[in-house]
């Protein structure tokens, strides 16, 4: 990797946008954001099974002090009639082979019950 390509990223700054409304879309979301400079991408993150809005998404902006503006500016502002909690995100933590936090196993609780009386194997 160049010295300029790692440059670029290291002005790039992604943003957390907690407490959104369900129904706000990527298009409101980045028009938003823009009010304080370029917005590179803006998502929402969706359930993975339903394909709705989980209520939080990711603004990238290009310049670190826009975002910096558009973070302060935005904390606490109130979209769709929820305020919102926007503050700079932070990297998703390494996932290591073997549970990983607690997530992977357990948690199922017996699997049994789930349709009146069982019959007997033979």
């Amino acid at each position: 990797m160049s010295p300029l390509s790692n440059r670029q990223e290291d002005d790039v700054k992604n943003i957390f946008v907690g407490n959104l409304d369900f129904h706000a879309t990527e298009e409101s979301l980045r028009a938003l954001f823009e009010r304080y400079g370029t917005v590179n991408s803006a998502r929402i993150m969706t359930d993975r099974d339903t394909g709705r809005s989980r209520g939080f998404a990711f603004v990238e902006m290009a310049n670190e002090g826009e975002a910096d503006q558009a973070i302060s500016a935005l904390n606490g502002y109130t979209l769709d009639g929820r305020a919102l909690n926007v503050n700079e995100a932070r990297p998703k933590p390494e996932r290591s082979f073997g549970g990983g936090a607690g997530r992977g196993f357990g948690g199922g609780g017996g699997g049994g019950g789930r349709g009146g009386r069982r019959e007997p194997r033979y």
